[in-house]
């Protein structure tokens, strides 16, 4: 039996909570307050988000994958909002998230902030750190790596550090040896010139050499905004490293259109095989429609 798959990245949930720009005052919150005000509340629509929630469902897939920035400025209020979202949106155990950059925006105790999602990161197997947590929905394992760390003011990047990049690579050589489809899940790419310097990860050059040593077959990510397909030479195979658009961007805006990606993965004459398909926000239709529809292979 093949197993689905559905990605969506970056919702931005809005708009902000009345006050949530002053309350626990810190300069870098009211910065983003006012990038909210003038230019992110006019192109991250809930409402788009909120179609993109009702079409997944729609798709049925066996597993949800979410890869951050529910939040926008990391107000107390926001992660209170975001629980609830969540929890709207199914059980725990059918979806799995790792934080972004905005959910970590500036400083915030864990137990009021990603801590309340923590039900979403929970790890099937018996660790005692929180990252990388490992989930395993039949042949499928899931890996969720927190490369979101509190920036200064002029940075959106981040960093995994080397202890979770040594239970990183640890992990997928178990699970790999153990027959499992990785699928490693981060907010940021994974690998150097993939986002801005300001943007990236102060370790992607590590982190790629890990998945160059252990391999993994399938990366996903958000961050940029985009949608985006690079490919990493690894040891054990080519490995595929897919980022998705905001799940709540307008058609025409400043990035890509809202969309979400559906991975059929299934397994024949020993080898993997996966089913991409797109599903992209349609404006003049309020509605979502496959835009694109192919197998996940290196051809160059």
């Amino acid at each position: 039996m093949g197993f689905s798959l559905a990605h969506f990245s970056d919702v931005h949930l809005g708009p902000l909570p009345e006050g949530s720009a002053f309350a626990n005052f810190s300069p870098k919150r009211v910065m983003g307050a006012m990038s909210w005000a003038f230019n992110r509340r006019q192109i991250h629509l809930p409402e788009i988000a909120e179609a993109l929630i009702s079409d997944l469902k729609n798709a049925k897939p066996d597993h949800i994958a979410f890869t951050g920035d529910l939040v926008n400025i990391a107000a107390l209020s926001e992660f209170r909002r975001g629980v609830e979202w969540l929890k709207s949106i199914g059980p725990s155990d059918w979806l799995s998230y790792v934080p972004g950059n905005h959910d970590a925006y500036v400083a915030v105790p864990w137990a009021k902030s990603l801590g309340l999602f923590e039900g979403y990161m929970t790890s099937d197997l018996r660790q005692e750190e929180q990252f990388p947590f490992v989930r395993m929905r039949r042949n499928v394992a899931l890996i969720g790596i927190n490369g979101a760390i509190p920036q200064s003011m002029t940075r959106a990047g981040g960093s995994v550090g080397q202890t979770q990049r040594q239970r990183l690579r640890e992990k997928l050589k178990s699970l790999r040896e153990r027959g499992f489809y990785r699928t490693v899940m981060i907010h940021h790419p994974p690998a150097p010139g993939l986002a801005h310097s300001w943007r990236s990860l102060s370790d992607a050059a590590e982190l790629k050499v890990i998945l160059e040593q252990e391999g993994a077959e399938l990366v996903i990510h958000g961050h940029n905004h985009t949608r985006t397909l690079n490919w990493l030479e690894s040891s054990h195979g080519a490995v595929p490293i897919i980022g998705v658009p905001s799940a709540s961007m307008i058609e025409g805006g400043s990035h890509e259109t809202a969309s979400w990606n559906n991975y059929e993965i299934d397994r024949a004459k020993g080898k993997w095989q996966t089913l991409v398909s797109i599903r992209q926000w349609q404006g003049q239709e309020k509605s979502f429609k496959t835009i694109s529809e192919f197998e996940l292979a290196k051809t160059s």
